[in-house]
This record gives structure tokens, C-alpha cells and sequence, in this order.
């Protein structure tokens, strides 16, 4: 099976030139064929408040109001993910910026309201793989925004760590694929404190030895169960890692 590499690269990595500059440099180089999921959030944030929309965040997670969800569709689908397509044209790498609306590649549906109403906020239904392959098949590279659609009309925000998970799942019926997820730390670490305890493997009873020794906690025990979500729908390996280290032997893999 050919081989294909999801790399997810969180807003403040692609908001700064110079990091951005460098990432796409490292992407340029890796082989074979890929796709790129990224974010944008501090980008809206700042839009956002130049406009006089303020910003309402519950557990690092943005409410999608009608008006915060136009600012989102600009700086997400536009003026982050076009800089990128631009920045990789210029490496001459074929990229296609796209939301998940773009040929209906990610339906989603709207977040049902609980105890905290998140607005347009959207959770991901259906990926089509058939077209996302076929077209990285003709050489796209697809740069995917962290927007998706509903099917009626309506753009949903979408977390990016979903969107790259959820194609990794569905690509990997047509490739060996490896998603790899970027993150400021150096990989999973034995301590929060220390940057090089890294820890270069984890299985799944390890992960629930290193949760409950409280080793692993906070946002990492939802990223690494999607990891594992993934590994068991087929995708090859996911690697946690820093931007920087794209394309080398560092970070965890779970495998």
C-alpha cells in the first residue's frame, strides 16, 4: 500500500512567519504523498477582537456564535489556509486549501446543546475517503481548514485534531497511513517539567498504567485515546511531536 503522512499543526506554529516558514520547509520535504490539517485559533482571537466581537472560550474550546463563526470562516478558510497554499506553491508542492464543505469531503453535525451551548460548533460525521484519495491520488496535497458543513447550508467549526483524525480513519482504507500531531512539548513526557522525558513508545496498556499513576493527564488522555481510535481503524501509527522534529525519528509513537 502506498504510504501517506496526515501531519497536524496546531494555529500557533502556522501564525508566526517564521515558524510557518520552517514548517512548510519540513513538509515540502516528506515523501510521497500527504496532507495537511492545521489551526488558526489565535489568528481569530485577534480578528475577532479588532472587529469588537469579544471571544468566549469554556475549557480551551471557542463558542461559535453566528458572528464569531463568519470571523472563523475568514481566517481559517481564507487567510490562514490560502498563506499556507501560497507558502507551499512556492516550494512547489501542488497544495489545495479546502474546507470540509469543499466536494462535501466532511459532513458534521451541529454540537447538541448540554450543559454548555457551543453554537456552530460541529462534531464529525462522515469523511468521504474515496474523494479525499483520489484527489491526493492526482497529486493534490490537501490543506485542510478547521471548518466542516452540515449538509443543509451551514459551516460548522470544527476542532482540527478531530478533522485529522477522522481522515486519517477514513485514508486508511486506500493507504498506509501515519498521522502525526504537533504539539509545542517534544512527545508525550514522563514530566510535565522536564522536556526531554520523552517517552518514545506507548501501547495501550502502558497508556492505562500512565493514566492512572497520573503520568498522563489533562488534555493529552483525549488526544492520546483518539490516537489509539485511530490505530485500531486502521491507521499504521500516530507520532506526537514538535513541528520542528517533522520528518525525524523523535517523539512518541503509539503504535
Amino acid at each position: 500500500m502506498e504510504k501517506l503522512t496526515i501531519i497536524k499543526v496546531g494555529g500557533k506554529i502556522v501564525e508566526e512567519p517564521d515558524t510557518l516558514q520552517a514548517l512548510l520547509q519540513d513538509f515540502s520535504r516528506i515523501a510521497g504523498y500527504k496532507l495537511l490539517v492545521h489551526g488558526g485559533g489565535r489568528s481569530a482571537t485577534r480578528v475577532a477582537a479588532q472587529l469588537g466581537i469579544e471571544s468566549k472560550m469554556v475549557d480551551g474550546r471557542r463558542i461559535t456564535d453566528a458572528e464569531t463563526l463568519k470571523v472563523v470562516t475568514m481566517v481559517y478558510g481564507g487567510l490562514v489556509n490560502k498563506t499556507i497554499v501560497a507558502g507551499l506553491q512556492a516550494l512547489s508542492v501542488d497544495a489545495l486549501g479546502m474546507t470540509g464543505a469543499d466536494m462535501d469531503i466532511l459532513r458534521s453535525e451541529k454540537r447538541p446543546v448540554k450543559e454548555i451551548d457551543y453554537g456552530f460548533v460541529g462534531d464529525v460525521k462522515r469523511v468521504k475517503g474515496d474523494t479525499l484519495a483520489a484527489l491526493i491520488r492526482s497529486g493534490a496535497v490537501p490543506v485542510l481548514a478547521p471548518l466542516t458543513h452540515d449538509g443543509k447550508g451551514n459551516l460548522l467549526n470544527t476542532n482540527a485534531d478531530t478533522i485529522a483524525g477522522e481522515a486519517a480513519k477514513a485514508l486508511a482504507a486506500f493507504f498506509d497511513v501515519t498521522l502525526v500531531y504537533c504539539f509545542e512539548k517534544k512527545g508525550v513526557l514522563r514530566d510535565e517539567n522536564d522536556d526531554e522525558s520523552v517517552i518514545p513508545e506507548i501501547d495501550e496498556p502502558l497508556f492505562r498504567q500512565y493514566v492512572a499513576g497520573g503520568v498522563i493527564q489533562g488534555g493529552m488522555i483525549p488526544k492520546l485515546e483518539n490516537a489509539f481510535a485511530a490505530i485500531r481503524a486502521g491507521v499504521r501509527e500516530v507520532v506526537i511531536t514538535q513541528a520542528s522534529a517533522i520528518g525525524t525519528d523523535g517523539g512518541t509513537r503509539i503504535r
